[in-house]
């Protein structure tokens, strides 16, 4: 049969599988587009548990609003490749839905029904590492709700709506009207995405976190020469400055430069006369923690190759 580049290449974008798969899958198949797809997905699944060990950092973040309810979910895949996929955007959609409703339990949506499919969600993820010819991996959800007020979120690098590379939702607490509410809570969820805080407020520090940056304070004051109880007077200065890094509520707005979050909200609740306050935040960065070992592009290209 008479195998075109454009078939090899039609094949890898509705698969994403990779191009010498793609090959041998319509070779298999005489040309047959479908037949090939479905091909890849049968050799694919016999592969599933040994792609379970490579190192999926790529993918997306999914956000999913409704109402007064928010959630996001994490979702990894090997390449960067792979986000573009529209089986896998679809697949990451559809996850946020179902943490709407049964929040940030990762082993409890799983286990839930994958709509439409008669598959689980677990099953569907293998079938779509059988599909796409990657591994991929639910690593994280977040959940968020507000009784009285709005929720508010934004997406970093956005690959398509409420798909990208960085989420954030902020649930802001308010009597106020939600048109009234919505243009501050955008610029917060911002600047969130901006300088990713560490807690809302300083009494939501981690406490090893804390203790950890006074140890460190304390040191570099006595290294300098500074007795000890000098050091830790000095230390309590440098501490507020810290706060002023990783805490949301006391960190400068990025918007204006000057303003510190909680006065942007003292101001907001005078003007409309009622209190506004951020109830809680999350942010998520993709592949934050995920150790990716570096690789010699070019090495492994002529390695495959044959080349010595």
């Amino acid at each position: 049969m008479n195998l075109s580049a454009s078939m090899v290449k039609e094949l890898r974008e509705k698969s994403g599988a990779g191009m010498m798969d793609c090959k041998k899958a319509l070779v298999e198949t005489n040309g047959n587009m479908q037949d090939a797809i479905d091909w890849l997905r049968k050799q694919g699944l016999s592969a599933v548990a040994k792609k379970s060990s490579r190192v999926a950092a790529e993918g997306l973040i999914g956000i999913s609003i409704n109402g007064i309810q928010g959630a996001m979910v994490e979702i990894n895949s090997e390449t960067d490749f792979v986000a573009r996929n529209e089986l896998f955007q679809n697949f990451v959609k559809k996850c946020s839905n179902l943490v709407l409703t049964y929040k940030s339990d990762i082993d409890a949506l799983k286990d839930l029904p994958f709509p439409d499919t008669g598959r689980s969600v677990d099953q569907e993820l293998s079938n779509n590492i059988a599909t796409i010819g990657e591994n991929m991996n639910i690593r994280r959800a977040e959940y968020l709700e507000v009784s009285e007020g709005i929720l508010v979120s934004y997406i970093h690098n956005k690959v398509t709506e409420d798909l990208g590379k960085l989420g954030v939702m902020v649930a802001i607490e308010s009597q106020a009207q939600e048109d009234q509410l919505l243009d501050a809570g955008k610029q917060i969820a911002m600047h969130i995405a901006a300088t990713s805080p560490k807690a809302l407020d300083i009494d939501d520090l981690d406490d090893n976190l804390v203790k950890r940056e006074r140890e460190v304070l304390i040191d570099q004051a006595m290294s300098s020469g500074k007795p000890k109880e000098i050091a830790e007077k000095m230390v309590q200065g440098r501490l507020q400055k810290f706060f002023q890094e990783v805490v949301l509520n006391e960190q400068i707005s990025v918007i204006d430069g000057e303003t510190k979050i909680k006065d942007v909200l003292k101001k907001l609740s005078n003007d409309l006369g009622t209190e506004v306050k951020i109830k809680d935040f999350k942010i998520l960065k993709l592949g934050e923690g995920i150790e990716v070992v570096e690789n010699d592009f070019a090495a492994e290209v002529a390695a495959t190759a044959g080349i010595k």
